[in-house]
């Protein structure tokens, strides 16, 4: 059974990156995912919790800054 999946709002996700003068090779190496699963990430893809936290942490950023709101 799968848990929760959580999506990213590009536009947020973005503006994170752009703060912190980082590109989507920066990111996927910080962040430690591959990627694939980054490209998803950004795309607005439903991903495991796991994920968006460890996107948030290699941007420096609470993770409900990069979720996209309901």
């Amino acid at each position: 059974m799968r848990g929760e999946m959580m999506r990213a709002d590009r536009r947020k996700l973005e503006i994170a990156m752009a703060q912190v003068c980082m590109n989507t090779e920066d990111l996927q190496k910080k962040a430690g995912i591959p990627r694939p699963t980054l490209n998803g990430v950004i795309s607005g893809r439903n991903v495991r919790p796991g994920t968006i936290g460890r996107v948030a942490k290699a941007l420096g950023v609470d993770v409900t800054e990069i979720l996209e709101t309901e």
